[in-house]
């Protein structure tokens, strides 16, 4: 299992592992934006509103919809699901399909989610030995 990172890190190696992908944002638990190689923050929404409203769609026809590939004649679009987290990229036209899906499911499975980075953080900050309850 890899070592879980920031969604900025995790995106830089993925565009630096698959140069099919093109613009890429890792989508929360909450249906927000975690992080993009987009620079502008209102396409990185667009791009999570378009990957959930896929998903979404797919539901309709196929419950428990895990990844979806939307082929145009300019590329693909590609939504990844990992429990309550997404990942939608677009890529260059005829990529490889089978390794774009798993460049994606990695990137997003090496992404720490928010809360458990919250968690990590306070538990390294707190004192080791100290019981709050102890105190007599």
């Amino acid at each position: 299992m890899l070592a879980p990172m920031d969604a900025a890190q995790a995106i830089a190696d993925l565009e630096e592992i698959s140069p099919q992908v093109r613009e890429v944002v890792v989508i929360g638990a909450d249906g927000a934006p975690a992080g993009s190689n987009l620079a502008d923050e209102a396409a990185a929404a667009r791009l999570a509103e378009g990957a959930r409203k896929l998903v979404e769609t797919g539901e309709a026809f196929r419950p428990g919809l895990a990844q979806l590939e939307v082929a145009t004649l300019t590329g693909s679009v590609f939504v990844v699901r990992d429990g309550d987290r997404m990942i939608a990229a677009t890529t260059t036209p005829e990529p490889t399909v089978g390794l774009v899906f798993y460049d994606l499911k990695t990137c997003l499975r090496s992404v720490e989610p928010p809360k458990r980075a919250a968690q990590h953080k306070a538990t390294a900050q707190k004192p080791e030995g100290k019981d709050e309850d102890a105190a007599s």
